[in-house]
C-alpha cells in the first residue's frame, strides 16, 4: 500500500525473551527475501554485537532465531540495555548496531560519524512499536485519558483515580479513590523520549522531551520495558507507558487515548498505523530519521507511537561486521522477516518506507 507524500513509518525492535513461531519456508520468495536465501547458502560466520532499546526485545529475538537457523555460523548478541546505553556503546565502538527508539540527535550524530571513520552513521527504521498507556485498576476496563490528564498524572499533579479530570474523561464510569502509582523508565529510554515528546506536543508538558525521565516530575522508576510491565502488573493503582507487545504479553489493561481531534482511540496495530502513515523522513540520503505528528487529527488514529531504529555505519565497519550486519538487516527487511512480526504486537514495514529501508541496507559497505 503506497501513500502519496506520506510514509508508513515503523520502528526496528529487538531482544532476548519471547519464543514466537517463525518460518523457514522460502517458497516463492522475492526481493529482499531472495537475498536471504542466498545468505542461507553463503557459509556466513562471525558475531554481530548489538545493544539498545528494550522495547525491541521481542522482535530481535524472533529475527535472531530465524536468521541463525539459516546461518548456523553466525552469532547475534543483543543486549537490551536501553536506547541511551546502546547509542553510547555504538559510539564507543563496542557494538556494530545500536537499537534506539529515537533517532540520533543533539551532539550524537557527530560522535557516531566519528566512530564510523570513513562514512556516516545512519538511522534505519524497521518496525512500528505503538506505546500503550497501561494501568492496573481491577474491575475498571476501557479507561479513557486525554493528553492533558496524562500530563497531570505523570507530573504528579493528579494523584487519585477519582480525580475530577479523570472523571471528566470517563463520564458515567465508577472510579475508585485508589492512589495513582505512576511508573516511568528509570534508565535512559527512547520510549520515554517518545512519550514525553507526545506530552510536550499535546499536554503543555513543562519539561524538555528526553530519554532520561525528568526528576521534577517525580513518580517511581523501573528499569527496562520488562521492569515497567512487571511493576504495573504487581501494583494496584499503577499506570505507566510501555511498548504494546509488552502490554499484550503481560495482559495489562490499556487505556484509550485522545488524539488531536479529541477522539478517544483504542490501541491496535491498525489505529497506530494511521498515525505513522503521516510521518515524514527528515534525514537525508540513506539516513531515514522520521518526524511523527503526535497531535494527529486523523480519524481513528492512536497518537502515541515510537519508531525504533537500527543505527549503524553506512560505511566504516570492519569488513566482517559490514557483511554480517548487511545480511542480517537484509533479512529483517525482507518479506519473510517482516511477516514474522505480526504475531508479536508490531506493525511491519510497508510502501515507500520499506523501499527506502531496503535501499539504505543495500548501501552498507
Amino acid at each position: 500500500m503506497k501513500y502519496a507524500g506520506r510514509l508508513a513509518a515503523v520502528a526496528f525492535v529487538g531482544a532476548l525473551s519471547l519464543a514466537a513461531c517463525g518460518t523457514d519456508n522460502n517458497t516463492g520468495a522475492t526481493g529482499a527475501t531472495a537475498a536471504t536465501e542466498a545468505a542461507a547458502d553463503s557459509g556466513l560466520s562471525g558475531t554481530i554485537n548489538a545493544a539498545g532499546s528494550s522495547a525491541q526485545a521481542n522482535a530481535i529475538d524472533q529475527w535472531k532465531k530465524d536468521f541463525q537457523a539459516k546461518n548456523s555460523g553466525v552469532s547475534i548478541n543483543y543486549q537490551p540495555s536501553g536506547s541511551g546505553a546502546g547509542i553510547q556503546a555504538f559510539i564507543q565502538g563496542t557494538v556494530a548496531l545500536a537499537g534506539s527508539d529515537s533517532a540520533l540527535k543533539d551532539d550524537e550524530p557527530a560522535k557516531a560519524d566519528a566512530r564510523c571513520k570513513t562514512g556516516k552513521a545512519i538511522n534505519i527504521p524497521m518496525v512500528t512499536g505503538p506505546v500503550a498507556v497501561v494501568y492496573n485498576l481491577p474491575g475498571v476496563e476501557g479507561v479513557q485519558l486525554s493528553p492533558k490528564t496524562l500530563g497531570g498524572i505523570f507530573n504528579s499533579k493528579i494523584t487519585k483515580w477519582d480525580d475530577p479530570a479523570i472523571k471528566a474523561d470517563n463520564p458515567g464510569a465508577t472510579l475508585p479513590s485508589t492512589p495513582i502509582q505512576a511508573f516511568h523508565r528509570a534508565d535512559e529510554s527512547g520510549t520515554s523520549d517518545n512519550f514525553t515528546k507526545f506530552l510536550e506536543a499535546t499536554a503543555d508538558w513543562p519539561y524538555e522531551a528526553a530519554k532520561a525521565w525528568p526528576a521534577e516530575a517525580k513518580g517511581q522508576g523501573a528499569k527496562g520495558s520488562d521492569g515497567i510491565a512487571s511493576s504495573v502488573k504487581d501494583t494496584e493503582g499503577a499506570i505507566s507507558y510501555v511498548e504494546m507487545s509488552y502490554a499484550d504479553n503481560s495482559e495489562l489493561q490499556k487505556a484509550k487515548v485522545a488524539n488531536g481531534s479529541g477522539e478517544f482511540v483504542e490501541l491496535t496495530p491498525e489505529s497506530a498505523a494511521k498515525t505513522v502513515e503521516t510521518a515524514e523522513v527528515k534525514g537525508t540520503g540513506n539516513d531515514l530519521a522520521l518526524s511523527i505528528d503526535y497531535a494527529t487529527k486523523t480519524p481513528g488514529a492512536y497518537p502515541i507511537v515510537l519508531v525504533t531504529y537500527e543505527i549503524t555505519c553506512e560505511k566504516g565497519l570492519s569488513a566482517e561486521e559490514s557483511k554480517l550486519v548487511k545480511e542480517f538487516l537484509t533479512y529483517t527487511a525482507s518479506d519473510e522477516g517482516q511477516a514474522s512480526l505480526k504475531e508479536l504486537g508490531y506493525a511491519p514495514l510497508s510502501g515507500e518506507l520499506l523501499t527506502k529501508v531496503r535501499t539504505a541496507v543495500e548501501a552498507i559497505s
